[in-house]
């Protein structure tokens, strides 16, 4: 699968155009091109996880302080721009102009979920900030987070133009929700937290959202969860779940908080997973 970097990253010589501290990844995926847009990158802690004791914190996660980033990812399919994503409606927007695409021309909006860094881009003042896309997201998804308000607002502007759905089980014939898109069930994080597999020319990455926020202790010890978890036992059961497929079936991934590039390869490790970042 090739990868083109814009700017230098890790030994690797620019081909075009923007520093890799501007935060965007470029990926192709047969004939898709698929971009990672940084929304913001700091610091995180340690206090958020949950089955970790004070020995794997020391080990994976030195200092109690851990690197973390919020990612949104454009789909380019040479017919439609597809987002995954808006994070919290920042950044976004400069790296889409970045690329030469407008909000105007994005044709559709993938949700991996209603968290507030993942839909903060959908709307502002009550208008659509994407006025010609179609908003996809779990019909789970919708209907948990019924009674919030910042998700009505978020949804509101677009109207009949939300479209939902009832992803499908990792690993089972899945219909297409989009050509060379299928959206797989991996709740836990929230009750319809959903992934989205990109494929095309035999290629994939599987864009997993929510599946792993703090990576260096999430790979190795999969059963470590966090606060944010609306039900963490469920999310460490489909996050092994998830690194076991991708490990197996080679398939590239990419995350909504994995640090830059924020896509790469799993591999086993001991007990757990490793991740090798795109381009290493």
């Amino acid at each position: 699968m090739k990868t083109v970097f814009y700017g230098v990253l890790l030994g690797v010589t620019a081909v075009s155009g923007f520093a890799a501290d501007e935060g965007i990844f470029s990926y192709r995926v047969g004939r898709f091109e698929i971009f990672m847009l940084v929304e913001n990158q700091g610091q995180g802690r340690s206090s958020l996880l949950i089955g970790a004791d004070a020995r794997d914190i020391e080990r994976y996660v030195p200092g109690g302080t851990y690197q973390s980033a919020t990612n949104t990812f454009l789909i380019r399919t040479g017919e439609k721009n597809i987002l995954v994503d808006t994070g919290f409606g920042g950044a976004v927007f400069n790296h889409l102009k970045t690329l030469g695409v407008e909000a105007a021309q994005i044709d559709a909006v993938l949700l991996t979920h209603l968290h507030g860094d993942h839909i903060g881009g959908l709307q502002k003042g009550g208008k659509p900030l994407f006025p010609r896309a179609t908003v996809y997201l779990a019909q789970e998804e919708r209907e948990f987070w019924a009674g919030s308000a910042n998700a009505a607002a978020a949804l509101a502007p677009y109207g009949d133009k939300v479209v939902t759905f009832r992803p499908g089980a990792l690993g089972a014939d899945i219909p297409e929700l989009l050509p060379g898109i299928t959206a797989i069930a991996a709740f836990g994080h929230t009750p319809g937290h959903t992934l989205y597999l990109v494929q095309s020319g035999g290629e994939g990455l599987l864009i997993w959202g929510d599946l792993i926020h703090v990576q260096g202790i999430q790979f190795p010890l999969p059963g470590v969860s966090v606060t944010y978890d609306t039900d963490p036992a469920a999310a460490a059961a489909i996050r092994t779940k998830v690194l076991e497929y991708a490990a197996g079936n080679h398939i590239p991934i990419g995350g909504m908080h994995l640090v830059y590039p924020a896509i790469g390869t799993v591999s086993p490790q001991g007990n757990g997973y490793r991740l090798t970042p795109a381009g290493r």
